[in-house]
């Protein structure tokens, strides 16, 4: 059974911490009855409620006696409500810790803008230092943790709520720096695909288009830095697909590692939900879906003005 991305960690990280007793696992009231991690490991299990910014705080002092802390809460009350501890915690103090942020973009949906969080990329990425990462589909999950938990160093893992993707395929099961789905003429538009529902519409959009498809999952700056030269190698003209808001985005920081080409970002525009729906409703509601990426595609292939229709975000350098 695939399993989504959020699951795929929780049963990543039991499976590693039966080796390593240094790995600990804290969640603020997010792990509901049956998590894997407290039935397995109960004494390396803390529960700390609503009190992210301290859950953060605790996780440094855990890194410090020696562990490897992975915390996790909703990606709002993650990147925005403990931003201080994170910048302290991961930045400043450099300390070991992995934050798994679920419900990221609008993938909590009904729960309403309090539970959205399309501005974690932007905070997180102006913090020196830490790893960012945004895997698509469970095998991509499962390297993103496996790598933090032996690496030692900060990391941000973005994930939404409970939808599961069928996963690309990794060679030899190691994550590449870019991951060329699919290559086509290098003188056409190459797509490019940050996170779950951005992959997912890369994809849709790469089938209808027969664009090329270049797939990024650490986004921050330098592993950007490092995918931005690999990119320009093979293409001039990319469309990128985030669910995120433009300022902070990825497509903004590829525009500016990449002067010479034209980088058009499809994101989920300035508009706030005003209304419910699914997952895939909101973000159409924010101009986040198929046609706004198809369209995209269509004009940088005519090489017309990249200013998008609705709420897509262009940025050419």
């Amino acid at each position: 059974m695939t399993l989504s991305g959020r699951d795929a960690y929780r049963d990543e990280l039991t499976s590693l911490a039966a080796e390593d007793p240094t790995l600990v696992c804290l969640e603020a009231d997010l792990g509901g009855k049956n998590h894997p991690f407290q039935t397995a490991h109960p004494d390396r299990f803390f529960n700390v409620g609503i009190a992210e910014g301290a859950m953060v705080d605790m996780a440094a002092g855990l890194a410090a006696g020696g562990y490897k802390p992975f915390v996790s809460t909703f990606a709002p009350f993650a990147a925005l409500r403990a931003a201080e501890s994170l910048k302290l915690t991961l930045g400043y103090l450099n300390a070991g810790v992995t934050v798994v942020a679920p419900y990221a973009g609008v993938s909590g949906a009904w729960f309403g803008t309090t539970h959205h969080c399309l501005e974690d990329l932007a905070v997180l990425r102006s913090v020196p230092g830490v790893t960012i990462a945004a895997p698509y589909g469970e095998a991509e999950m499962r390297a993103v943790v496996r790598n933090a938990a032996r690496s030692g160093r900060p990391h941000y893992i973005r994930t939404g709520r409970n939808a599961t993707y069928e996963s690309l395929p990794l060679p030899d099961g190691e994550l590449p720096l870019v991951n060329w789905e699919y290559q086509a003429d290098p003188e056409d538009v190459c797509l490019v695909s940050v996170g779950e529902e951005g992959t997912r519409l890369a994809l849709a959009a790469r089938a209808a288009t027969g664009a090329s498809h270049a797939h990024l999952v650490h986004l921050d700056h330098e592993h950007l830095s490092a995918a931005a030269a690999e990119l320009a190698g093979r293409h001039t003209r990319f469309v990128v697909v985030e669910e995120h808001r433009s300022q902070g985005g990825v497509a903004e920081a590829l525009a500016l590692l990449l002067p010479r080409c034209e980088v058009t970002g499809v994101g989920a525009g300035q508009e706030w939900p005003s209304t419910g729906g699914d997952h895939q409703e909101v973000m159409a509601a924010l101009g986040l879906d198929l046609p706004a990426v198809l369209a995209a595609v269509a004009r940088a292939r005519d090489g017309r003005p990249t200013a998008a229709a609705g709420h897509a975000h262009a940025c050419v350098r």
